[in-house]
């Protein structure tokens, strides 16, 4: 009996040790996430991209609608009849790859974009979010008999962004976005003269611009939302504005509900960096919402 207690004292500090690395090879094995969670709650801020991304699989339809200005009052119940609405599908070919179509009414242009991660923002690690963007949209509005030599490649605008976002806190997050755009047709201005004449500027075909926005989180389902776009080389008798947009995010459930006031009506980003044509100062903006869904 005492050589079976014997044994017990010496094997006992053994199993122990086995143990204990047995823990250790275990633990060695496993590997900490430390990806922040998404900066922001929907897949755009206002009007600019955010740095979410669809899922995986997921597959969002997204309906926008941006009423006319609300300076005209009652005359058309302060913009509600001047509503322009664009549906968007997006899938989610992968975690870090959607692709996505959209129609607008206005001017009855299409596009196509694919939205891409190249690098998450991480605790301890890499301290942004970067994504890119990429679009092209085909103006079918155009009246070709307006123009000389007119060719379908002048429907076609190009745009490519570089989306860079951090989470500041539970609460803030930020975003840049270096823009560029290459219109096949430049965006023309008309300055009339005192005369009743008229001159033209264009617009260079290449454009460049910087968006700047931002999401703070006022409880778990509201935040506060507002982006801006600076266009960098505007020409200086152009009739446009650069776009300022301030809104809210409703969480709730399978969707986000974004409702906000913009001085610029269109939706693709050629539209609202380089043809935004309200003016906050005389009370010339639109009402607009966003409405998500994904199955």
């Amino acid at each position: 009996m005492k050589l079976k207690y014997l044994v017990l004292f010496i094997l006992l500090p053994l199993v122990g040790f086995a143990q204990d690395d047995l823990l250790d090879a275990l633990e060695s094995e496993v590997v900490e996430d430390k990806t922040v969670d998404a900066a922001f709650k929907g897949l755009k801020v206002v009007n600019f991209e955010s740095t979410k991304l669809a899922h995986k699989k997921d597959f969002y339809f997204i309906v926008s609608h941006r009423f006319g200005t609300v300076k005209n009052g009652f005359d058309d119940l302060f913009g509600l009849d001047e509503a322009v609405t664009q549906l968007k599908f997006i899938y989610g070919l992968n975690d870090w790859l959607n692709l996505g179509v959209a129609r607008s009414s206005l001017q009855k242009t299409y596009g196509a974009h694919v939205k891409y991660r190249i690098i998450g923002q991480q605790k301890d690690g890499f301290p942004l979010t970067v994504v890119g963007y990429n679009l092209v949209t085909i103006n079918t509005g155009l009246d070709e008999d307006m123009f000389t030599n007119f060719e379908f490649s002048d429907r076609l605008t190009y745009t490519s962004q570089a989306l860079v976002s951090r989470k500041v806190s539970n609460k803030l997050s930020l975003l840049i976005a270096p823009t560029y755009i290459h219109e096949n047709l430049a965006t023309r201005s008309v300055v009339v003269l005192a005369d009743d004449s008229s001159l033209n500027f264009d617009e260079k075909n290449d454009q460049f611009a910087l968006g700047l926005g931002g999401r703070y989180k006022l409880t778990t389902r509201w935040s506060i939302n507002m982006d801006y776009g600076l266009h960098l080389n505007r020409n200086d008798n152009s009739n446009f504005k650069n776009p300022f947009s301030v809104g809210v995010d409703l969480e709730t459930g399978g969707h986000v509900f974004q409702m906000h006031f913009t001085n610029a009506q269109p939706m693709f980003e050629d539209g609202f960096i380089i043809r935004g044509a309200g003016d906050w100062g005389d009370g010339d903006f639109y009402f607009g919402f966003n409405l998500s869904r994904v199955f």
